[in-house]
């Protein structure tokens, strides 16, 4: 389970909108929170005139000392956790992940932007950078034009995405920690289909009899995770069997769910290499408007 919470911030209101998620965990799972704001040098060159006696040391040491104040006022929000407040010169992308890296069971929490319905996520560049090089578990949070800042999230729901696979599967010891410590209802969903490669015709008569064998395969395999789970403590956790296609029966889940993220597993390099997104995984982590929780498979 977590024992550390990583939230990068860059003072705006996009990034703040992890906060409401942050403190409902950060109180539900009594661990510190570390608030992080990297201040890119380089950047600061364009603000700096020799001339005029704007050094970028001074730049520099003004920027720092301004985003130590912000991180003051934002730490007094998690009323009744631990918080630190760190400000790092460098590459934020870099620093975040050097800084999780730091100890395993650290969960980063981000914020990103994008458009909404059919159109496609576009992950702000340092989340993305994040996603695909950090070995922590990561928890995106799509921010909007009517996101809230102030208070705390009513998370009441995890959606967990499985498909039959032991990759898929690794999500559950995770979820179950989360959900009983947090108090979470838990919803198994598996979605099953035809192969889209095999046509209609080309099934003929034996297509309702497969179609009906698949949803029931889908139905057995989730009570018997169910039940798996229920051994391990959980109480409140429902099977959903959709047919359709995984990532678009998630995404529909979890619009149809108050209150609720979405967990899943994928799987990847580690540190510097590129961590390679499953394409459920991927299609989820572009288009769902819910928080998503990724834990990376060791």
């Amino acid at each position: 389970m977590y024992t550390r919470m990583l939230i990068p911030l860059d003072g705006s209101k996009v990034a703040e909108q992890v906060l409401p998620y942050a403190r409902f965990l950060a109180k539900g799972l009594a661990i510190p929170v570390d608030l992080l704001e990297v201040v890119d040098a380089d950047a600061l060159q364009l603000l700096a005139d020799p001339e005029r006696g704007r050094y970028i040391d001074i730049v520099l040491a003004e920027k720092m000392q301004s985003c130590r104040s912000y991180l003051n006022t934002i730490a007094r929000s998690f009323d009744g956790s631990q918080v630190q407040c760190s400000v790092v010169s460098g590459k934020a992308e870099e620093i975040i992940i050097e800084r999780a890296g730091g100890e395993a069971n650290t969960l980063i929490v981000m914020a990103t932007h994008g458009r909404s319905g059919i159109q496609r996520w576009l992950l702000g560049s340092v989340a993305e950078k994040v996603l695909n090089g950090a070995n922590n578990h990561l928890l995106l949070i799509r921010a909007s034009e009517q996101g809230k800042t102030d208070g705390d999230a009513a998370l009441k729901t995890v959606v967990v995405a499985l498909d039959g696979s032991p990759l898929a599967e690794k999500v559950l010891p995770h979820v179950v920690d989360l959900a009983k410590k947090v108090k979470l209802k838990v919803v198994f969903i598996r979605a099953y289909a035809l192969p889209s490669t095999i046509t209609a015709e080309e099934y003929g008569s034996h297509q309702t009899d497969l179609i009906d064998h698949l949803e029931w395969e889908a139905r057995d395999y989730l009570e018997k995770k169910i039940r798996e789970v229920k051994e391990r403590g959980l109480v409140d956790v429902e099977p959903v069997v959709k047919f359709g296609y995984g990532a678009e029966e998630i995404i529909a889940l979890g619009r149809d769910t108050p209150d609720n993220f979405i967990a899943m597993c994928t799987h990847g390099s580690s540190g510097i290499g590129r961590w390679l997104l499953g394409s459920v995984t991927q299609r989820v982590v572009q288009h769902s408007g819910d928080p998503v929780l990724i834990i990376r498979a060791a």
